[in-house]
Parts: C-alpha cells; sequence; structure tokens
C-alpha cells in the first residue's frame, strides 16, 4: 500500500476525502477531481451517485502510483459513464467547437494566405487552438486566445528547425488533440501541403479530444490521411496504441505533437524526432518546462536541451 496523503473536497452537497500517494502531484488530482464534479453537476448525478463516483475516485487515486495521469483520467471517464449512463459526456461540445473553429477558419485562412509568413501565421493558430480543452476548465475565449498568440513570443521556439525538418521530411505524423483544436490544425497543414502527412486522433471519445468522426466533421480527410492511435486515453500511450498506429509512429521521419496529454505520454520517449505544439495550460507542465503558465511553445527535447 503507497503512502498517502489526504485532501478534503467539499461538493454541492457533501465532503469528499482524497488520498493521494507522495509521488503524484496534489494539482494533477485537483484537476482531475474539478472536471469530474463539473461533470456531474452537468448530468445532475443523484447524491448516491456522486458518493459511489467519488468512493471510487478515492480508490483509484489512491493506487495509482506512476501511472500517467491520462490513463488514471480514461479509468475514471468509464466509472463515470457506468454510473451516469453517458456514453460521450463531452458530445455536444465537442460539436459545438468543431462548428466555432470552422466559423473561425474562414476569417482566418483569408488572413494566413495573405500573411507574409503563411508558415509562421498557421503554425500561431494551431497552436491558438489548443486553448480549446474542457479538461483544466469549462471556459475559454477562442478569439482572445488567437490575437494574443499572433503577437507574442514563444517561450520555447523551435519552429525554424520545425520548418526546415518539415521540408525534408518524407514522411509526417502529425497527433492531434482536440475537438475544435482539429481544425486549425487543418489549416497548418493546407500551408505544409506536405505528400505524406498522417493524421491521428484518438481511438474514442475521452474528454473533449477529437475522434473520427470529429476529422469527418470538419473535413480533415481531405488534406491528410486519418487513423486513430487504438486507445482511448487523453495523450498517446505507446504501450497501449494499435500496432497500425505504432507501424507509422515507428516510420515517421517528424512527429508533430499537439497538445499537454500528448506532451505528458511522449516527452519521456526523448524522441527528437517529435515537436511539441501547445498552450501551457497548468503550473505543473509549466514548472516541467521552465515557462510561465500561459505561455506557448514550440519544443524539441533535441533542439532545447
Amino acid at each position: 500500500m503507497p503512502t498517502t496523503a489526504t485532501t478534503m473536497k467539499k461538493t454541492n452537497t457533501e465532503i469528499v476525502t482524497i488520498e493521494r500517494p507522495f509521488d503524484v502531484d496534489g494539482r494533477c488530482m485537483d484537476c482531475l477531481f474539478k472536471s469530474f464534479e463539473r461533470l456531474i453537476q452537468k448530468y445532475n448525478l443523484s447524491y448516491d451517485d456522486r458518493q459511489e463516483f467519488f468512493s471510487y475516485f478515492n480508490l483509484i487515486v489512491a493506487r495509482c502510483g506512476s501511472r500517467p495521469m491520462p490513463d488514471v483520467q480514461r479509468e475514471l471517464s468509464y466509472k463515470f459513464r457506468e454510473i451516469s449512463g453517458v456514453a460521450d459526456p463531452y458530445l455536444d461540445e465537442k460539436s459545438e467547437s468543431n462548428q466555432q473553429a470552422l466559423g473561425l477558419y474562414k476569417k482566418w485562412r483569408m488572413k494566413v494566405l495573405e500573411s507574409v509568413d503563411s508558415f509562421d501565421a498557421a503554425l500561431r493558430l494551431s497552436i491558438a487552438g489548443n486553448i480549446m480543452d474542457y479538461g483544466p476548465s469549462a471556459v475559454f475565449n477562442v478569439e482572445q486566445t488567437i490575437e494574443q498568440v499572433m503577437k507574442a513570443n514563444f517561450a520555447i521556439d523551435a519552429s525554424e528547425t520545425l520548418k526546415q525538418r518539415i521540408k525534408d521530411a518524407k514522411s509526417i505524423l502529425f497527433l492531434g488533440d482536440n475537438a475544435g483544436e482539429i481544425v486549425f490544425d487543418k489549416l497548418f497543414i493546407e500551408m505544409l501541403m506536405h505528400p505524406h502527412l498522417t493524421y491521428a486522433v484518438r481511438g474514442g471519445a475521452m474528454l473533449n479530444d477529437a475522434t473520427l468522426t470529429d476529422t469527418k466533421e470538419v473535413g480533415m480527410d481531405w488534406v491528410a490521411d486519418v487513423i486513430t492511435n487504438g486507445y482511448d486515453a487523453s495523450s498517446t500511450l505507446l504501450d497501449h496504441c494499435s500496432e497500425a498506429f505504432l507501424k507509422e509512429y515507428r516510420n515517421a521521419d517528424l512527429i508533430i505533437s499537439k497538445g499537454q496529454g500528448n506532451l505528458e505520454g511522449l516527452i519521456q520517449e526523448n524522441d527528437p524526432r517529435i515537436f511539441f505544439l501547445l498552450m501551457v495550460k497548468c503550473d505543473v507542465m509549466a514548472e516541467q518546462l521552465k515557462v510561465e503558465k500561459g505561455s506557448f511553445v514550440v519544443f524539441n527535447q533535441q533542439v532545447d536541451s
């Protein structure tokens, strides 16, 4: 049994005690707790259902040890679905995000085409789209984030190296993240015009992460070959991915990875082929990358080590 610390959390109707191992960052547990508390309120779960879920939450958190947080989140999500009877808790949010982003796409595509540096403009839009994430928060402003990214200095900036690697790569694997965000990825991919680019999404519904359904809704299959990674965690966890995905992963000359979830799943690989594109949305990740929370980064471990 791992050594644990105890935290008291108060919901609308009860106090829940969360037991967590000392080797797990408590801020990650708090983030998980808040995301499920929002879902419980959204779907108006009964008192008994809440108690059942948070008892299970306690059990999983106390036993999670060094498991990746996306895998812990996945297990808790399965329990929430079982209790609530809701197969895809973020279905509406995903569709709304895709439609919002498609509306912005029409406006920004022309601006990108008319910009002095269309690669830089499209790259920045792709990173801005990473704000469309219902994990850390249910509230975000996409247009405001776009304006910020367009004027920002990247806290970590390997974009020029990325640009050259794209030109040199015979094959590119692009790892998608959230619904809505994938529309801005699509615009970036259009600007690249690479003949052998594969776009990968999750193998099933998890948070508001993009699935094959979302790629069809936004027309991603018009600009890239689309696959899934074969696993429904909110990350790319290679130990669980399908063999079909792993074949693409191994054979890619260049890997473009979007979002914090994919960073968390792949950073330990120390793979020089991977460029991480994201907005840093939490203190834990900010500390790991040694940047300020809210920063925008284009990060490659070989370039930035």
